[in-house]
């Protein structure tokens, strides 16, 4: 009797790859590998933080437990990956944030703090980008998602390791914060 060969274990889509379908493997290597992880990742790098000086973009920035202003400084991030969803802890110079990230109705849903974004995602010259298209609060109360339009994310490869800048300027209030830097694994 011939022993039956064991089936390969079909893996499931990561988040990034339910948001992004066919474009997501048209990436460069360093995106679709932090976008790839199943299970438990580590990444390691650098990153600068300015924060807005307003006291409602001070008031908000600590509501959603963004990090201080910060120059060069150390930045891990820890990532928990299934299918069904993704945590990010990040440390950003001993100022801790976590996020849960997963697919919705073809967007990426993020919950950071009280505020959960629906973001439509794009690919352009190797590079993701970031575009609000839904605001709720405590996950119920719908925000006008105009006052969320200059909230933005960019991931590319540069020079062979993943960077990314993220921004959030809110009107009438300004400037809520700005961070960008690059992640290698750890």
């Amino acid at each position: 009797m011939t022993p039956t060969p064991a089936a390969s274990p079909v893996l499931e889509p990561t988040v990034f790859q339910q948001v992004l379908r066919a474009p997501f493997f048209n990436l460069p290597d360093s995106l679709r590998a932090l976008h790839s992880i199943r299970g438990r990742g580590q990444y390691a790098g650098r990153v600068g933080v300015e924060r807005g000086t307003h006291p409602l973009a001070r008031l908000c920035a600590a509501i959603a437990g963004l990090p201080p202003s910060m120059d060069d400084a150390p930045l891990q991030v820890e990532f928990t990956a299934a299918a069904k969803g993704e945590t990010w802890r990040r440390d950003f110079g001993g100022h801790p944030m976590t996020s849960r990230l997963r697919c919705r109705k073809g967007l990426l849903c993020e919950r950071l703090g009280p505020i959960q974004f629906r973001f439509l995602l794009h690919t352009a010259d190797g590079a993701i980008y970031w575009n609000v298209d839904g605001v709720r609060l405590l996950g119920l109360l719908p925000l006008p998602v105009a006052l969320f339009g200059r909230v933005q994310c960019r991931e590319r490869e540069h020079e062979g390791r993943y960077e990314f800048r993220v921004e959030a300027t809110l009107p009438l209030v300004g400037p809520l914060i700005r961070y960008e830097g690059w992640l290698e694994p750890a």
